[in-house]
């Protein structure tokens, strides 16, 4: 089972601002994600050094949280990146529009006059 399934059937939330379901870890900002993993990763650690009797629910959940915390920077991450690839191909694409319709300005500004004036009548 995949940890967006474990966290839907657990009914998981992240207490950040109030509670938090999965969904809403999507509107959240990258610095607001890593604010949450660190508190979890505190919990995580107080958890392991201060019990000698390990509660392997309550760990198995904040592991889970975590992964999904990952998961979601991830992703966002991912999607960071291609909108900026996104965004420079776009440019490029501007740029050599641009370099195009000079290029051709120019070669039409070195015709003949003669030439010109065919092109003018064909119109």
């Amino acid at each position: 089972m995949d940890i967006l399934e474990k966290a839907i059937r657990l009914k998981l939330r992240f207490n950040f601002k109030g509670m938090l379901t999965v969904e809403d870890l999507w509107d959240l900002k990258l610095n607001e994600l890593d604010m949450i993993y660190k508190e979890l990763n505190r919990q995580k650690k107080l958890q392991e050094s201060e019990s000698l009797l390990t509660n392997n629910l309550i760990n198995d959940i904040v592991n889970l949280q975590i992964e999904i915390i990952k998961y979601v920077v991830e992703q966002k991450q991912a999607e960071q990146l291609a909108e900026q690839t996104k965004i420079e191909k776009q440019q490029q694409k501007q740029k050599i529009l641009e370099i195009l319709s000079r290029k051709q300005d120019d070669d039409l500004q070195n015709k003949s006059t003669e030439d010109l004036l065919k092109m003018l009548e064909n119109l």
